[in-house]
């Protein structure tokens, strides 16, 4: 009896000394996806020493099993992401098992500052989105971020300077993850290269986030960080003499400086930005047009000048206050001004109008030259405050409240003068288009896990737009003259369009599979009201709508390598306030722009199939199959205003089909080279009419972009670049094919706190046609006419970029929700 008590008493204490716990916890990124192989391991806190490691499952789990009673902390990293310490971890019992929930990890600021022996990713794949690493594109540095998405394999960028993402101009732009609507080239164009992180693709988003974009979302992450302390920046760029002047009349100037500060503490996130920037950009135009009119063809080509000045600069201040774990609050101010010029110096010459039935007997010969100078100038303030509170249960809710004021503006000069003698006056024209915008979203999201199997997010947005318009068209034709009013050209259009949405999402995981579901709920009424400055037109047009935007994607994992995906998006385009206002706008001397007060919105459904695969040796590949169809296509058309002017009008033509496959793949032959390769070819077929007449199109387009890099030396690489868009249809016509060639050398010094890019753009050497492109539109018996725009090659741009602080940049700035979007 007294032996069985010791046995006992001695179970009794070795299971004391010896009790036994588990730590489990889920790692994931930014974006609340599983990483996989992520690593955990677990020291003993006491002691600063290493217990031991594990690497998380497909869904991003971990656990530690037979713990010993103590005091633990945990370090969960991934390859290119900033490690999170999870500390006072408190093992007290037998059995006892601690769930530290969900540890979410952010992508690092630069790969210097932690050891590691792999290289992040230029692209990861993941069930909704690609994600590209902004830092692998060297040759944007010192640019803006049209200069970082022109090489992801969905993205292309024309000769006009148009962003389409596979093939399509309608898209949105979120700005870390928040929605801001706008024009997509304006908005990229603000925004620094150097600020950019990662910029992520969202191609068949969810019903999370707002419905607009036909083509999806782009997301533009700006640089940040995980750890206390402060960080400053400061980048200066510019370039050498233009070696091609294609005669132009100023000499373009390409310089800019931006700098960025962030403090941080456990409490306190405070960012300070400021940036100028002058983008110049020469180039001429060589057309031919002509029109016919009861059997008279007008003929009349023309030559000259075709360049842009452009200047932004802006200044910019976040604060996050975070006084403990559950809450954070955050303000933020943005302002700045911003111009850019488009100057237009064409000679129009042998124009000449002829008899159909007698061709070789010419009506009219004449000569004349035309200046046109258009301005767009935009004044903005903006302000915001967030608040999110996460609640015991690991809930959390967030609010957001954006106020935008923007002052929209800028006069059209265009002046038809006598050729060669330019001090003979015809006809001098002066338009403005002074139109403030004031624009208000308020958001609410709330997420929690009602069970194990995923998590349940709902949300309710409410937006407002009241945008209102003064367009003033004079003309005189001597320049002893006064002014005076145009009315049919001359009106008000005021817009006022409010949105309330709600919507409900669901995502989880189950084993190998990965699923989200959910819909969205939008009310919409707008209303456009138009007066003319002659008092004879006053109408109100009305357009009002409640629409069902659902929303799935599935993800399977074959095995650890292999992967495949499914995805539906229902999506909205809407349309601005430019392309509905119906009095026309002469735009330059051949061409008059108008738009259409009853234009509907686009209704888009998005189906896409792909598959991801990692390859031996760090590589890997990607292909998705996708279909687009896009009903109330909005095109801008053309038809004749009078024998030597078009009337460009933006009009619903029918219906549009895209079926396409988009692919890619990284590759890294050698320990220094590695090499990125993306494509996307697609069918694109429209069906309408317009006018009365078929808009029947239907066409085979291909785009690629190719990244080259090869590192040297410690710090030095150098990297070429290659953009390349194909012929493609439009709804009267064509565009030629485009490409761009670009080469980048770069070097840090001073244990890299200082940065040197030098970048050769646009290469050409006389010997290629690069940054050129044709545009050809026309309508049998009616008119024709074929534009070749070429725009500047040959580039040389120095970028120089010092880091003051060794601490991480946890910036985040606000942008435009509405204003961008109208510019």
């Amino acid at each position: 009896m007294i032996k069985t008590k010791y046995i006992l008493l001695l179970a009794l204490l070795l299971n004391v000394l010896y009790s036994y716990g588990q730590i489990k916890g889920k790692i994931v990124d930014e974006t609340g996806s599983a990483l996989e192989y992520a690593t955990a391991a677990i020291y003993n806190q006491k002691k600063s020493a290493l217990v031991t490691g594990v690497v998380t499952d497909l869904n991003g789990n971990f656990s530690f099993e037979n713990l010993k009673k103590g005091t633990y902390y945990i370090e969960a990293s991934f390859i290119g992401y900033e490690a999170q310490t999870v500390k006072n971890i408190i093992i007290t019992t037998t059995n006892e098992t601690i769930d530290l929930g969900t540890l979410k990890l952010t992508l690092g600021n630069t790969l210097n500052e932690v050891v590691v022996n792999g290289e992040r990713a230029i692209v990861v794949n993941k069930i909704d989105r690609q994600v590209f690493d902004a830092e692998k594109f060297k040759s944007a540095q010192g640019g803006s971020g049209i200069d970082v998405i022109r090489n992801l394999p969905s993205v292309t960028l024309n000769g006009q300077g148009e962003i389409s993402v596979r093939g399509s101009s309608g898209f949105v732009v979120l700005l870390n993850n928040k929605p801001v609507q706008g024009n997509a080239s304006s908005l990229i164009a603000q925004l620094p290269a150097n600020a950019i992180e990662r910029v992520e693709v969202i191609t068949a988003p969810s019903a999370k986030y707002d419905p607009e974009g036909k083509a999806g979302i782009l997301n533009i992450i700006t640089k940040r960080g995980a750890v206390n302390g402060a960080f400053g920046q400061i980048n200066v760029k510019g370039g050498l003499p233009s070696i091609e002047t294609y005669n132009n009349d100023k000499a373009h100037q390409r310089y800019g400086i931006d700098a960025t500060y962030n403090m941080r503490n456990d409490k306190w996130n405070v960012s300070l930005g400021a940036s100028y920037q002058r983008n110049d950009l020469g180039g001429r135009r060589e057309g031919d047009v002509y029109t016919i009119i009861d059997d008279i063809k007008t003929q009349f080509p023309s030559t000259g000048e075709r360049s842009f000045d452009e200047t932004n600069y802006s200044g910019r201040f976040t604060v996050d206050f975070t006084p403990d774990t559950t809450n954070v609050f955050s303000l933020g101010f943005f302002a700045g001004k911003r111009s850019k010029e488009r100057l237009a110096d064409i000679v129009y010459y042998d124009n000449h109008a002829v008899d159909l039935n007698n061709e070789n007997d010419r009506l009219y010969t004449f000569q004349y030259f035309n200046h046109n100078l258009r301005e767009r100038k935009s004044d903005f303030a903006l302000g915001s405050f967030d608040y999110a509170h996460t609640f015991k249960n690991s809930s959390k809710l967030s609010t957001s409240l954006l106020y935008e004021y923007t002052l929209l503006g800028g006069p059209t000069v265009n002046q038809n003068l006598g050729h060669p003698d330019n001090s003979i006056l015809y006809q001098d024209e002066y338009n403005t288009n002074d139109n403030p915008l004031h624009g208000v979203r308020l958001q609410i999201d709330y997420s929690f896990k009602p069970f194990k199997a995923g998590v349940l997010e709902a949300g309710y947005q409410y937006r407002n737009l009241d945008h209102t318009g003064d367009f003033v068209y004079e003309r005189r034709t001597d320049f002893d003259d006064d002014f005076t009013l145009v009315p049919e050209f001359s009106s008000e259009v005021n817009l006022q369009r409010s949105i309330h949405s709600v919507y409900g999402q669901f995502t989880g995981n189950a084993g190998n599979w990965d699923y989200a579901a959910g819909a969205r709920v939008e009310a919409m009424d707008r209303t456009l009201e138009l007066k003319d400055k002659a008092g004879d037109i006053d109408e109100t047009y009305n357009y009002d709508f409640v629409k069902l935007y659902p929303s799935a994607s599935l993800q399977y994992a074959i095995n650890d390598k292999t992967a495949v995906k499914a995805a539906y998006s229902k999506r909205v385009e809407r349309t601005t306030t430019f392309k509905m206002n119906p009095f026309p706008e002469r735009e330059h001397s051949e061409t008059l722009e108008q738009g259409d007060p009853n234009l509907r919105p686009e209704f888009i459904d998005l189906f896409e199939l792909g598959v991801t695969k990692k390859i031996k040796g760090g590589n890997s590949i990607f292909a998705t199959g996708y279909f687009r169809n896009v009903k109330n296509l909005v095109n801008r058309v053309n038809t004749v205003y009078n024998d030597t002017i078009l009337n460009r009008i933006y009009s619903n033509v029918g219906s549009a089909k895209a079926i396409g496959l988009e692919f890619g793949a990284q590759l890294k032959p050698t320990k220094n080279w590695s090499n990125f390769i993306g494509a996307n070819v697609y069918n694109y077929a429209i069906d309408g009419e317009f006018d009365n007449q078929p808009v029947d199109s239907d066409a085979t387009i291909y785009s690629i972009n190719l990244n080259s890099t090869y590192n040297f030396w410690e710090n030095a690489s150098i990297q070429f670049t290659f953009n390349y868009l194909s012929d493609r249809v439009t709804a009267q016509g064509e565009d030629s094919r485009y490409y761009s060639p670009n080469l980048t050398f770069q070097k840090s010094f001073l244990n890299d706190r200082l940065t040197a890019t030098l970048q050769w753009q646009n290469i050409d050497m006389g010997m290629l046609n690069t940054n050129e492109q044709r545009i050809t539109t026309f309508r049998p018996n009616d008119f024709y006419t074929t534009t070749n725009y070429i725009y500047e090659v040959d580039i040389v741009m120095l970028n120089l970029s010092y880091t003051f602080k060794n601490g991480k940049n946890k910036s985040k700035f606000i942008d435009s929700e509405f204003g961008k979007r109208e510019f």
